[in-house]
């Protein structure tokens, strides 16, 4: 696969994902619990999609904040959520597979 994270305009490469992550990104899974449990990337936190806004106090003081789910669409979602949410510092993940890769 070429790209490994892409943004509302275009793609974080692999090597700028492997300098978030190293820098202590908070690493979260925007997929169900059910999935989450099927496994998951390491360190990774769970965080569903739906009970995202009910959880915005755990990303405050965060560095860097990479959200990832399967494909990317909840993802993309949780991103716009937490960026309105005055979150600047937010990367969309494509999938586990692409996270897996890179950790």
């Amino acid at each position: 696969m070429l790209g490994f994270f892409k943004n509302m305009t275009g793609q974080t490469d692999n090597g700028e994902l492997k300098k978030l992550i190293d820098e202590g990104a908070y690493i979260v899974d925007v997929r169900t619990p059910e999935e989450f449990s099927e496994g998951s990337v390491k360190g990774a936190v769970n965080i569903p999609l739906d009970d995202l806004s009910n959880n915005l106090n755990k990303f405050k003081g965060k560095n860097g904040i990479v959200v990832f789910c399967r494909s990317g669409g909840r993802s993309g979602s949780a991103k716009s959520i937490l960026e309105r949410n005055g979150f600047e510092n937010v990367v969309n993940g494509i999938s586990v597979g692409n996270m897996n890769s890179v950790i």
